[in-house]
């Protein structure tokens, strides 16, 4: 599956001043949209490649001008459970997102022209001279939305501009070369190496995300391996293993970023109607973290832990 329109897309956040998501200062643009459904996600509002409607409880100030302006009747208050959504009935007209001054609803996903993308990035070019930095593409997964991508990565490329992709790996090669061209960087996350583990994680087996890992490296291009660590789930000294034996096989990568399980999206699946279901994992212990970090160092890589 992939969106193959070229001039505009649909983006749900544009982070500046990032220091995680490549060299240097950078700008990040977060493409809409994922065929990864990971257990663990932390950001599942990407997921979707349409706007989503988002509810902050938090924010409500309970005055009800959602439910007077929504002309479909989708969203309802009851006196035990508060605030209701009917997401079949809601088709994201964005009213009740206007009339609402606290933000408690907010529209998740903007279109947005490639020339708008790069008006936003352009702002910080001065940054990304003094530091060596960019912007780098990440999702969601970018790749749903190629031919969006690589016209952004083109105009960042005219511009003189470093750039850099996030990405699980998970789309057709054609399409992928098709972006490689204008990227410096590949940041490439890696979840499971055992691939039927890997299907149940994330709704996918690994095989085509493996086999475009070599494939990139072949074309020449500068990558570092990304690795979620999620306790009890892809942590084993068998999954950290056979991980290292395959990376080991892609010449010139250096470095792999572990990048430990956090908590801090959960309130993101309520707010959007989902439902969390790894609530009983707590995030990786430092000792575990540093034995990990250790076996691969020992291994002959650098690395890096949070990116």
């Amino acid at each position: 599956m992939s969106i193959i329109q070229k001039h505009e897309g649909i983006i749900f956040d544009i982070q500046r001043y990032s220091i995680h998501d490549g060299p240097g200062i950078r700008t990040v643009v977060f493409l809409k949209g994922c065929p990864l459904r990971c257990l663990w996600c932390c950001n599942p509002e990407s997921q979707l490649t349409n706007p989503q409607l988002s509810f902050i409880q938090s924010k409500c100030i309970g005055c009800l001008e959602c439910i007077k302006i929504c002309p479909n009747k989708a969203i309802r208050f009851d006196k035990e459970k508060g605030f209701l959504i009917d997401y079949k009935l809601c088709d994201m007209c964005g009213r009740c997102s206007d009339v609402c001054y606290p933000g408690a609803r907010v529209i998740i996903g903007k279109k947005m022209s490639v020339d708008e993308v790069i008006a936003e990035v352009i702002k910080d070019k001065s940054f990304y001279n003094r530091s060596n930095g960019g912007v780098t593409l990440s999702g969601g997964e970018v790749l749903l939305q190629w031919g969006f991508a690589k016209e952004i990565l083109k105009k960042c490329k005219e511009l003189n501009i470093n750039t850099a992709i996030e990405t699980c790996g998970y789309c057709k090669w054609e399409y992928f070369t098709e972006v490689l061209e204008y990227v410096d960087l590949v940041l490439y996350d890696l979840k499971h190496l055992d691939s039927a583990e890997h299907k149940r994680l994330t709704g996918v087996d690994n095989q085509l995300i493996l086999e475009n890992a070599a494939k990139v490296v072949k074309k020449g291009k500068e990558m570092i391996i990304r690795v979620p660590l999620i306790p009890s789930l892809n942590d084993s000294k068998d999954n950290i293993m056979m991980l290292v034996d395959f990376v080991s096989t892609l010449e010139k990568v250096k470095e792999i970023d572990l990048l430990p399980y956090h908590q801090l999206g959960v309130s993101k699946y309520n707010q959007i109607g989902q439902t969390y279901k790894l609530n009983e994992i707590n995030p990786p212990s430092k000792e575990k973290i540093n034995d990990i970090k250790r076996y691969i160092e020992n291994r002959g890589f650098l690395v890096k832990v949070g990116g």
